[in-house]
């Protein structure tokens, strides 16, 4: 990475820094906070929230900042476009849901318009690789829509089908996973590190994505410094959303390393997978309705402190994040069933530590 490169990322670093002081005061004036007014919340005091707002400002900055080194690749100018047309439109639904609070039905209209916004673009996967055979091609149903300066734009309805549910799977991820200071950013900034460097090996060699999956990293980082417990504010809607966004979209254009994207969030996939069935399929309510039975509350709940909960959840980022970066295609999918398994044992115990401690203050 050249010296001007490195400049520029430690600039948006910066730039995220202030922009995090400036919109935490911002959002304090205008009295957009998080209050601890539910049983769920685990803060002990109002906290500003628009944290994603600051977020994607510097990264918006940072790809204009970096727009030549940007373009020394794969990418074309209407990929990059569609990426910071879906940040803004995600900018916008965070900051009318942190100030009006959207019911439900509202707020899932910003996350599609992003997810569009990708597909236009033409940012998508053309395939997905069978662990256990030959490729899957989703490109093969394709009809052109419009034609702008010759350069055809089609519709390739499966392609598009998997874009829109792999963008709206890891936004809704990173949502749900938001509970605990520091979470979000951290994992964000984590699983962005490990996609930069899948994107500079070998297999894949993409210095532009190596270098968007970088500036993802500072901008959460320079975020994450008033994150960290006690949060001094939070990410809100648009900064969680934007974290599943855009891990989503490097996903995709760092070689469609789908897999690795689910082992990098795979413990919050699951629990998020594991939540949903409960509260749709047995409790017979939204899906959509908060509670305290996601992972990392429930590790509250038997005790363990709030920075240790978030700590052992980076690790596991981690060390299943960088698993990915040695593990072949099927190898993934044999770790992604041990991930599974290993969620599975972790929900009965704590489960039962939950049920023990329960009695035990009752008695």
């Amino acid at each position: 990475m050249q010296a001007q490169t490195i400049a520029l990322l430690i600039l948006t670093f910066g730039i995220a820094v202030v922009l995090t002081v400036v919109i935490k005061k911002v959002a304090t004036y205008f009295k957009i906070v998080d209050l601890p007014n539910k049983p769920r919340k685990i803060h002990s005091h109002s906290t500003p929230l628009l944290g994603g707002v600051a977020v994607i400002l510097s990264f918006i900055l940072g790809m204009i900042f970096l727009w030549p080194q940007l373009q020394s690749g794969q990418f074309l100018t209407k990929h990059l476009l569609g990426v910071i047309i879906g940040s803004i439109f995600i900018l916008i639904g965070g900051i009318l849901d942190d100030r009006f609070d959207l019911a439900p039905r509202w707020q899932i209209i910003f996350p599609m318009l992003a997810t569009i916004s990708i597909i236009t673009a033409g940012i998508g996967i053309s395939y997905i690789t069978n662990p256990f055979g030959d490729l899957f091609y989703l490109d093969s149903i394709k009809f052109t829509v419009f034609t702008i300066k010759g350069i055809p734009y089609a519709l390739t309805l499966l392609a598009d089908l998997f874009t829109l549910l792999w963008l709206t799977g890891m936004m809704y991820t990173t949502k749900f996973l938001d509970g605990l200071d520091g979470l979000v950013s951290g994992v964000t900034v984590i699983g962005s590190v490990i996609i930069f460097i899948l994107s500079l090996s070998q297999e894949v060699l993409q210095a532009d994505t190596a270098l968007l999956a970088a500036l993802v990293a500072v901008v959460f980082l320079g975020f994450l410094f008033f994150n960290w417990h006690p949060a001094k504010i939070f990410l809100g809607e648009s900064g969680s959303l934007f974290a599943g966004f855009i891990l989503g979209v490097l996903a995709i254009i760092s070689g469609g390393k789908i897999a690795t994207a689910l082992l990098i969030l795979g413990v919050p996939i699951f629990d998020v997978l594991w939540v949903i069935f409960r509260r749709f399929f047995l409790e017979k309510k939204s899906p959509f309705l908060a509670d305290r039975q996601h992972l990392h509350l429930r590790l509250l709940d038997i005790g363990l402190s709030h920075r240790q909960v978030v700590l052992i959840l980076y690790t596991l980022t981690t060390i299943f994040g960088v698993s990915a970066l040695f593990l072949q295609s099927k190898q993934k999918a044999y770790v992604l069933l041990l991930l599974l398994t290993i969620m599975i044992i972790l929900g009965f115990i704590l489960v039962h530590l939950h049920k023990k401690k329960a009695k035990r203050n009752n008695l």
